[in-house]
């Protein structure tokens, strides 16, 4: 199995075709249920606000070779989760409060 950051592409990418949707454009499955993974880290673009960004490539199960811009993935459920705040006896009172 390849490592998905091994500095040489593996010759399956050199079929690869672009998902502007971030997923199979045969099957449609998601980059998640890939056989193989391989992203391009060699070769960074830039954005307009400097941050950079990067070719996912993804062997699907159908067969289907698709890549994608790394910032074009869909938020994870898992990341910028808001977090309850956290909330003290105090928060309510208020000693301005007329009683």
């Amino acid at each position: 199995m390849m490592d998905a950051f091994e500095p040489v592409p593996p010759a399956w990418t050199q079929t690869a075709v672009h998902s502007y949707s971030f997923s199979c454009p045969t099957c449609h499955k998601s980059s998640k249920e890939a056989d193989r993974v391989w992203i391009n880290r060699r070769s960074p673009v830039f954005t307009e606000d400097y941050r950079k960004k990067w070719q996912e490539f993804y062997h699907c199960q159908c067969g289907q070779v698709w890549w994608a811009w790394s910032n074009e993935r869909p938020p994870s459920e898992l990341g910028n989760r808001e977090d309850e705040p956290r909330r003290s006896r105090f928060d309510s009172f208020n000693p301005f409060d007329d009683f």
